[in-house]
């Protein structure tokens, strides 16, 4: 039997961490058996779904890189569908109409509450004929009376819930149109699904939705739910726990790599492997390895995962992630001479100073080194901001070295007009002669350097940086202190 796995998400915002990862597992599991995974979007709530929602959830599993087989199924094209079912289960006996008023209906709960039993309409077993005018009905389904309803869930084991407890929920409202209970059971039917991969949220649907393939005498498709993701305090996720739609990752700078080895890791292991590619991912996977606790979020390994993902990335496609984000943020605030008190020294660095055209050629033998650094490409595009633009010095440490070297580095300054050579061994060798001749450690002359070019009192090796800025820029932003 092939195997057939599908995601189907409620277009109602956008596409909630944890839904990735619900999306990633059953991507995964039809990846690794072979089999094909489809696309269902639960579009039945009109006032609530949207085609923004949709566009997100569609834009965000393409990022991810999770792409679905065949077409994408629109669950409210399907209501005539779902409607035609429900029938066919009043017509077997399996299902009646309820002629209930609202007001019986509160009641009828209530009257539940109190007995601390499901919800039985007195419909169950009254012939249609006596039905009253002017109310159109539901139906509902025919719940057991009797016995118990067992899943046997592949994450979760056997699971089983006595009949009794289980309501005569209702499958059409009396619009004609399908509960999410009921769409749910003739959609996976009828795409073929053969396993059901989903939140353990949904495991109490499960015994209700047997009930629906029970009676229309379906094969009950394999139940996977597996657990939610909690936030460190092991709380379940939520707004305040940081991030949690896919696009807010991704403009976080979080490489979709990343993303996915970190999520396949809350709540699946491989032995101990942090690191898992995609290829191997698709080799290991099994849903009942899928732990049954809940995973909690941590920022930290996943920042630190990401970092590896940047390290190992491609420079050229590192080069477009980074331009393109640095072309739609805007530059510093440049301080004028006349803010704040440190006034001495860098009051003579030109604030008007024009910003560098992008030069891919540039930052793409910028990139080895910014690399290493960066866990985000947030932070490889500020890191790599001063090939762009000069910047002024960014804080008090970076304002004294500057001060402090100043007469060290105007001594040195002509010097390097003089070089012919402006690579990384010729500068190493220039600068090491001069601070030993002044009477310094090499670390206090490039100090004032590093703050005059960069802006910082931390960046790749000023050697390698002054090569790849050119003598002409290098000379430029230098002399501007001056």
């Amino acid at each position: 039997m092939t195997t057939i796995t599908r995601f189907a998400p409620s277009p109602t915002g956008y596409l909630h961490i944890g839904s990735a990862r619900t999306a990633l597992f059953n991507w995964l599991f039809a990846k690794h058996t072979g089999g094909t995974f489809l696309l269902r979007i639960e579009d039945t709530d009109k006032e609530r779904s949207t085609e923004d929602a949709t566009r997100a959830i569609i834009d965000g599993m393409k990022w991810l890189g999770l792409t679905h087989d065949g077409e994408i199924v629109m669950q409210s094209q399907q209501a005539s569908r779902h409607a035609q079912v429900a029938h066919e289960l009043v017509a077997k006996g399996k299902a009646y109409h309820c002629y209930c008023s609202p007001a019986e209906l509160e009641a009828m709960r209530e009257q539940a509450r109190l007995a601390g039993k499901p919800i039985r309409s007195p419909w169950r077993d009254q012939s249609a004929a006596n039905a009253p005018a002017g109310i159109n009905p539901t139906i509902r389904i025919k719940a057991p009376l009797t016995g118990e309803v067992v899943i046997d869930d592949a994450v979760q084991g056997t699971v089983r819930v006595a009949a009794e407890q289980l309501d005569d929920f209702i499958i059409l409202r009396s619009d004609g149109s399908p509960t999410y209970m009921h769409a749910v059971v003739v959609d996976d039917h009828d795409m073929g699904i053969t396993h059901v991969i989903r939140g353990d949220d949904h495991l109490n649907n499960a015994f209700r939705q047997w009930i629906i393939y029970d009676a229309l005498d379906w094969d009950v498709p394999v139940f996977a739910h597996i657990p939610l993701i909690h936030g460190a305090d092991g709380a379940k996720l939520s707004k305040r726990h940081g991030a949690l739609g896919v696009e807010e990752y991704r403009d976080m700078g979080y490489l979709p790599e990343a993303i996915r080895n970190y999520l396949m890791r809350l709540g699946w292991s491989h032995g101990d492997d942090e690191i898992i590619s995609t290829e191997q991912a698709i080799e290991w996977f099994d849903i009942k390895d899928v732990n049954k606790g809940a995973s909690r979020m941590d920022f930290d390994k996943l920042a630190n995962l990401n970092g590896h993902y940047i390290r190992e990335a491609d420079d050229a496609r590192l080069v477009e992630l980074v331009t393109s984000l640095l072309a739609t943020t805007s530059s510093r605030q440049r301080p004028k001479a006349d803010e704040g008190s440190n006034s001495t020294g860098i009051d003579a660095i030109d604030s008007s100073v024009a910003t560098l055209h992008r030069n891919d050629e540039l930052l793409l033998r910028a990139i080895p080194s910014l690399k290493q650094r960066a866990k985000t490409i947030l932070e490889l595009a500020e890191s790599a901001r001063f090939y762009f633009e000069h910047l002024p010095p960014q804080d008090d440490k970076a304002i004294g070295q500057l001060n402090d070297g100043l007469a060290l580095m105007q001594g040195f300054i002509p010097l390097l007009e003089s070089a012919t050579d402006w690579t990384h061994d010729p500068l190493f060798a220039l600068a090491k002669d001069y601070a030993e001749q002044s009477g310094v450690k090499i670390g206090a002359l490039m100090a004032p350097i590093r703050v005059a070019i960069t802006g910082s009192t931390a960046s790749p090796s000023m050697f390698e940086v002054m090569e790849i800025l050119g003598k002409d820029e290098s000379m430029k932003r230098l002399k501007s202190v001056l």
